[in-house]
């Protein structure tokens, strides 16, 4: 190894291991159709393949597994599409089998990203802004969040979160960065359907957004963290899995 400058130690490479399970998924059988309509049911449907990994009731037994999803639905000919990912095997035998239009398809990503690697990517997101409570920031103040809601904001959400070479993981207003750069204008944003539910004790409204486009990696332990952990918020909510190609 060549002597690195003083101000960078950071490793130029960084590895990326994790599950992807494809679940192609009949959008007329009742719990499908009950997942598109409720964001609950949705979170429920993903986690019901993750029993037994981690205490029950555990509060952040999605974020041990490194559970994220996405999915995408072809209303007209009735297809939704649920790609999960997690740290340890998902077992979908919980869903009914008359939900299924082909088997799951269990992939194993381990991959290396380097610096200066430029990837393919798509996600989707919930971009959020917080509307100032009068309480200084590590108190979250909840409910105090809006959502963007034109391509163009969404566009500013992202870019703030860009890495450029040199620069920490965390910018000064605390915003956690990607790892990773591109150029805005280049960037495909459509604006997704909100999603809901209206469960008693939790009712939630998601505004979604999908970004697609390529990065251009700058720091890749810092992308391969936010790859594993996601990004944004709502990520028990089918948000802020990345998915690279």
């Amino acid at each position: 190894m060549g002597h690195h400058p003083v101000n960078t130690t950071r490793a130029s490479a960084a590895r990326f291991v994790a599950t992807h399970s494809v679940l192609s998924l009949d959008a007329r059988h009742p719990l499908v159709a009950k997942s598109l309509v409720d964001a609950q049911e949705m979170h429920r449907t993903v986690m019901s393949g993750f029993r037994g990994w981690v205490e029950s009731g555990d509060l952040d037994a999605r974020a041990q597994m490194g559970v994220l999803s996405t999915w995408s639905v072809d209303l007209k000919a009735a297809a939704l599409v649920l790609v999960v990912q997690s740290r340890v095997p998902g077992d979908w035998s919980r869903i009914p089998r008359g939900a299924f239009t082909a088997a799951p398809h269990i992939i194993t990503v381990d991959r290396t990203f380097k610096a200066g690697e430029v990837l393919g990517f798509r996600t989707v997101v919930n971009p959020t802004r917080s509307k100032p409570s009068g309480k200084p920031a590590p108190d979250k103040a909840r409910g105090t969040r809006s959502a963007h809601t034109t391509p163009e904001h969404v566009k500013k959400w992202f870019s703030r979160r860009f890495q450029a070479d040199g620069e920490p993981a965390n910018a000064e207003d605390g915003v956690a960065r990607i790892g990773a750069t591109a150029n805005p204008d280049t960037l495909g944003i459509r604006m997704l359907p909100t999603v809901s539910s209206t469960h008693r004790s939790k009712p939630v409204r998601i505004g979604r957004a999908e970004i697609r486009g390529s990065l251009t990696v700058t720091d890749a332990e810092t992308l391969v963290s936010v790859l594993s952990n996601g990004l944004g918020h709502a990520r028990a909510y089918s948000c802020g899995l990345i998915l690279t190609r």
